[in-house]
């Protein structure tokens, strides 16, 4: 793959769907989170799709990261939100692009600020290896490795489909 080629985004969304669905299971009450920003775009496309009754909520990785020193704040800041129950909830945290894991792990500590689940999972769109922590995705669109010195860019369109790019 060339530099800034695209990847079938849709395609690769469309395989996580799948995935996704066959995890629930029947009598699941399961909860997405979507990690902000990617992840939560996914993870309302999903909640959508799989049109799920329990409320989507959102999480932030800002404040639990144990890298900020080297990347800093976010520009705009976003704030978790969890409109149910933690403690005691089934729940799919969904990101877009799964690297070293320490997104991952600042989230988890995120959610049990919240409340202690029932059970975490994770559901990501693309796993690019590399990973720094013992963190591994259950749901997966795609594995795509890839260096350290490029990176995924996923967008979102007014329409709501998803494009992936490679810098």
């Amino acid at each position: 793959m060339t530099n800034n080629q695209l990847l079938d985004a849709e395609a690769i969304y469309a395989a996580l769907r799948t995935s996704v669905a066959a995890g629930l299971g029947p009598g699941r009450n399961v909860h997405l989170v979507g990690v902000h920003s990617g992840g939560a775009w996914i993870a309302e496309r999903l909640h959508r799709d799989l049109a799920l009754a329990t409320p989507l909520g959102t999480l932030s990785s800002a404040f639990h990261r144990d890298d900020y020193g080297r990347r800093g704040l976010p520009a705009e800041m976003k704030s978790t939100g969890l409109p149910f129950e933690v403690a005691g909830a089934d729940i799919i945290v969904v990101d877009d692009i799964l690297f070293t894991g320490r997104t991952v792990r600042a989230v988890v500590n995120e959610l049990f600020d919240y409340g202690r689940p029932a059970r975490v999972e994770l559901a990501v769109l693309i796993d690019r290896g590399g990973r720094e922590l013992p963190i591994e995705a259950r749901y997966c669109g795609a594995v795509e490795p890839l260096g350290r010195d490029h990176d995924y860019v996923l967008r979102r369109a007014d329409d709501g489909t998803f494009s992936l790019s490679r810098t």
